[in-house]
């Protein structure tokens, strides 16, 4: 086995401090891995977990979307306690003063909206933002609603202090929008569901810009797309997955690292500002 990939966790480890998980894939159930992690740990999280879709298709151009070593097929109010329970988890394995950047999507059952904000109010993350993924892609030929293209990106914040607001972004960071339009990974044909590795690339270098060494946690691992960018930009990695094939998947994909570094200097491309606010405020003086 792989120095850095772990199998059956929940069996065969006790962890007692971080230099245990530092980069490293894991297979593992999330509550089973988050319940031997200590309190305060990570820096940041960034994942995108099932949407519990019900293994069914949206459309003649959406593909179903079937999980290796999970069925995203549950009732809903357990989908959401299930969520709940990771999220609170994750908040006390957080450090103060960290972020979570969690990838959901509105979802529609009998003509019903199920919203993210159902259960992310119930957590105790203070949500900071509301990011909307245009995903661009191909419009639907027929639907009850407008084609739904875009998903979300929910800031979360574990506070110092009530009136904690969280630090500042630098000016090159904060210039960019609430709206990203970033195409969906197409090259990556070992998941069934991965999201573009410039989604981790612009938060974690938004969030720490030239700092290195932060522990970056994500608890759906899937084909290892977050710590790839974790890696590209200085920084240590901690990927969960419940499945062998694709904790396999996602060391074969960091083996070929230099491959995705075209896509970290097309996104450090748009992290440029001429003026900050501050020069402008004082030219108006």
């Amino acid at each position: 086995m792989k120095k850095n990939l772990i199998k059956n966790i929940s069996n065969t480890f006790n962890f007692f401090n971080e230099q245990d998980f530092f980069n490293k894939f894991i297979t593992s159930d999330i509550l089973s891995f988050l319940k031997k992690i200590k309190n305060e740990t990570f820096d940041l999280i960034i994942t995108s977990p099932p949407y519990n879709k019900n293994e069914k298709n949206n459309g003649i151009l959406v593909k179903k979307i079937i999980y290796d070593n999970y069925k995203d097929k549950i009732n809903e109010k357990e989908y959401q306690e299930w969520q709940i329970n990771v999220l609170n988890e994750i908040y006390r394995t957080s450090k103060f003063g960290s972020s979570f950047f969690y990838n959901h999507r509105i979802r529609y059952e009998l003509g019903k909206i199920i919203h993210p904000f159902e259960w992310l109010k119930k957590t105790k993350w203070r949500i900071r933002q509301e990011i909307i993924w245009n995903r661009n892609i191909a419009g639907n030929i027929r639907g009850w609603r407008f084609w739904p293209i875009e998903e979300r990106i929910y800031w979360l914040y574990k506070p110092f202090h009530e009136k904690d607001k969280g630090q500042e972004l630098k000016p090159r960071h904060a210039l960019l929008t609430s709206i990203w339009n970033i195409r969906p990974e197409s090259r990556n044909k070992g998941h069934p569901s991965p999201f573009p590795i410039e989604i981790p690339l612009r938060i974690i270098f938004s969030l720490f810009d030239d700092q290195k060494n932060k522990l970056i946690f994500d608890p759906f691992g899937g084909s290892g797309t977050t710590a790839i960018a974790t890696k590209l930009l200085g920084h240590n990695y901690c990927s969960i997955d419940i499945s062998d094939n694709y904790t396999l998947l996602s060391q074969k994909r960091f083996n070929q690292l230099n491959s995705f570094k075209n896509k970290f200097d097309q996104e450090v491309k748009f992290h440029v500002v001429k003026k900050t606010y501050q020069e402008r405020k004082k030219e108006k003086k």
